[in-house]
């Protein structure tokens, strides 16, 4: 009987298409923040929201930065905004998970994103949408310009870079939410550019964006003959 060798891990990572995982992996994550805020919503009831910013979280915050999760709605009813930030947050994932490489995902997955915003689904999944959208439309594209402009050498350390950030993207929220049950951090309500829980999401869109160049480049050096 002829043996066969399993394939090997770096092998089997090379067909890893690191945009198109990009795309999907925040594209998800976001839709579940969207229905996370959704959820929170409903949980005020059937009352008016007064006004077009609303917060999430009423009655009790949560212990990460924002912890009353700020978002913004159309709708001036805060359990027909949950429930419509539920359904369009589930939309974001299941196009985000199944469709996302088709030839109008990123276009769908925008106008989604959009719409999520209008509808309660707070403001910090948009950073990851934007993400999500950008990398979409570049699914299956040449990375010519990447090829040409990144050095060879600066390339090949993005490429390598690309799962640790995405790890750390996504890892970001939970870590932190974690961090301020076992520290017992309260949250500062100001929303002012200088207050720590704004300073604590520099470091988040860091790795939103780090991911998003560390992706493309290592599309770039793995179609490169």
């Amino acid at each position: 009987m002829i043996q066969t060798k399993p394939p090997e891990p770096i092998a089997i990572a090379h067909h890893i298409d690191a945009v198109r995982v990009t795309a999907l992996s925040f594209g998800v994550y976001a839709g579940l923040l969207g229905m996370e805020h959704g959820y929170f919503e409903t949980l005020q009831g059937n009352v008016a929201t007064n006004g077009l910013k609303v917060m999430a979280v009423g009655s009790f915050e949560l212990p990460f930065p924002f912890g009353h999760e700020p978002a913004m709605t159309l709708i001036p009813n805060f359990l027909v905004t949950g429930v419509a930030a539920l359904i369009v947050g589930l939309a974001v994932i299941v196009w985000s998970a199944v469709f996302v490489q088709k030839r109008y995902g990123a276009g769908i997955l925008l106008l989604l994103s959009a719409i999520l915003l209008l509808v309660g689904g707070g403001f910090g999944p948009i950073s990851l949408l934007i993400v999500a959208c950008i990398a979409a439309s570049r699914i299956d594209k040449p990375m010519i310009w990447w090829r040409k402009h990144l050095p060879i050498g600066l390339r090949r350390v993005l490429a390598k870079l690309w799962v640790l950030s995405l790890v750390g993207a996504l890892a970001y929220v939970p870590c932190e939410y974690v961090l301020g049950l076992v520290l017992r951090l309260k949250n500062d309500h100001r929303q002012v550019l200088d207050n720590l829980n704004l300073m604590l999401t520099y470091p988040m869109l860091g790795l939103f964006a780090l991911t998003l160049v560390a992706g493309f480049a290592r599309e770039a050096d793995r179609r490169t003959p």
